[in-house]
C-alpha cells in the first residue's frame, strides 16, 4: 500500500484532546496499526469517552471489512477478496462483495483520468518490485534491481481490458492467467472515503481521520476552527506548509517512505508504466479535493506525470488542487492551492 505523508493530525492529537466544542462535547483520539499496513489516527468530538470508544470501534471494524476485501496478500475465512481473484486468474470468475466491484470500477475511472498511468491491472510488474524491495530491505548488502527482461515480460500481462467485471452476477474474472491486480494506488483512499461517508450517515459531524497519511476531515474543530494538516518535507525538515481543512481530503504521494537502496541509489515504490522503473518527475505530490479516493488516485497520477502535464490536468478539474515538490527541490502549486494555506 502507498505510504503517504501529510499528517499533523496524529502529531497534534494530544493538543486537540483538551478542547471542548460549543455544545460541551469533548475531543478524543485513538490510534491503531493493524489495517492497510499503516498507522491510523481518529480524532472526533463526542459527549464522553465511552461513547467515543464505541464509535471508534465501529469505525475501525467497518474499515477492517474493506481491508480484508482489498487485500492481495492474505486470506480471510469466508471472504473472497482480491487475493482470491488473483489466484483464479485465467481459471474462473470469482463472486465478490459489491464493494470490490465498486472499487474496480473506480479503478477503471482512474485509469482513464490518468491516461493509463495508474492501472489496477499492473500487479504483475509491481509484484516483482515488491519482492526485490522486500529482499533488499531485509538484506541490504545483497539488494538487487529486477532484471529488465523480467519486468518487460510481466508488463505484457497488464491490459486492463482483461479485467472482466459482471455487475449483475457480482463477479470478477482476469482473463489473462498471468495478470495480477494491485489496487495500492486507490484502495486506502477509497476505503477511507466510504467509511467516512458511513460515519457521517451515523451521526459523526466533527472529526479528522488519518489512515497512513490519507487525511479526511469531517466538519471542524471546536468553535468552528478548521483542522490543520501539514505537508511534509521529503527531506525530513519542517512542514512545507500547513493547510486549513474542512470537509476535505488531503493525500500525498512521495518517494521518501517506501524504498530500498541498491549501490547507493534509492528506488521508491511508485513505478512508471512506461519505463517500468520508479518515476523521477517529483519528490512528492499532494492533492486536495473532497473525495479521499479521488485524492489518492490523483496523487499517484500526478507523481507519474511531468509537472507540466500534471498541472494541466489539475487545472482542468473542478474542486481539485495540488502541490508539488519537484525532483530538484523546487515547488509548484495549482492556481487555487494557496487558498487552503493557513496564515
Amino acid at each position: 500500500m502507498k505510504r503517504t505523508a501529510c499528517v499533523i493530525l496524529a502529531i497534534c492529537a494530544v493538543l486537540f484532546t483538551a478542547s471542548c466544542s460549543s455544545d460541551d462535547r469533548q475531543s478524543y483520539n485513538t490510534s491503531f496499526v493493524d489495517l492497510f499496513d499503516t498507522a491510523a489516527t481518529v480524532i472526533a468530538y463526542s459527549k464522553d469517552a465511552e461513547t467515543f470508544a464505541s464509535e471508534a470501534d465501529a469505525f475501525h471494524n467497518k474499515l477492517a471489512e474493506y481491508n480484508q476485501l482489498y487485500d492481495i496478500y492474505n486470506d480471510y475465512t469466508g471472504v473472497n477478496n482480491l487475493k482470491t481473484v488473483n489466484e483464479n486468474a485465467g481459471v474462473a470468475p470469482v463472486e465478490v462483495d459489491k464493494r470490490i466491484i465498486d472499487l474496480l470500477l473506480f479503478g477503471k475511472e482512474i485509469y482513464g483520468i490518468s491516461g493509463g498511468k495508474v492501472n489496477i491491472a499492473f500487479g504483475s510488474v509491481l509484484e516483482i518490485w515488491h519482492n526485490y524491495r522486500t529482499f533488499g530491505i531485509n538484506d541490504p548488502e545483497n539488494a538487487e534491481l529486477p532484471p529488465q527482461d523480467e519486468l518487460e515480460e510481466a508488463a505484457k500481462h497488464t491490459d486492463i481490458n482483461d479485467v472482466i467485471i459482471d455487475e449483475d452476477k457480482s463477479t470478477v474474472y482476469l482473463s489473462d492467467a498471468e495478470m495480477r491486480l494491485d489496487v495500492g494506488a486507490i484502495a486506502k483512499g477509497y476505503a477511507v472515503e466510504q467509511v467516512c461517508q458511513w460515519a457521517m450517515e451515523n451521526g459523526w459531524t466533527d472529526a479528522g481521520v488519518s489512515i497512513g497519511g490519507n487525511v479526511r476531515t469531517m466538519g471542524t474543530k471546536a468553535g468552528g476552527e478548521p483542522w490543520k494538516i501539514g505537508i511534509e518535507d521529503p527531506d525530513g525538515g519542517d512542514y512545507l506548509c500547513t493547510l486549513n481543512a474542512v470537509d476535505i481530503s488531503i493525500v500525498t504521494s512521495g518517494d521518501y517512505q517506501r524504498y530500498y537502496v541498491v549501490d547507493g541509489v534509492k528506488y521508491h515504490h511508485i513505478i512508471d508504466p512506461t519505463t517500468l522503473y520508479p518515476a523521477k518527475y517529483s519528490r512528492s505530490v499532494s492533492v486536495v479535493t473532497k473525495d479521499s479516493g479521488l485524492a489518492d488516485g490523483l496523487s499517484t497520477t500526478l507523481f507519474l506525470m511531468s509537472p507540466e502535464d500534471g498541472l494541466k490536468l489539475v487545472e482542468s478539474m473542478d474542486g481539485v488542487e495540488a502541490f508539488w515538490v519537484l525532483e530538484d527541490g523546487t515547488q509548484q502549486m495549482s492556481s487555487g492551492f494557496s487558498a487552503y494555506i493557513a496564515e
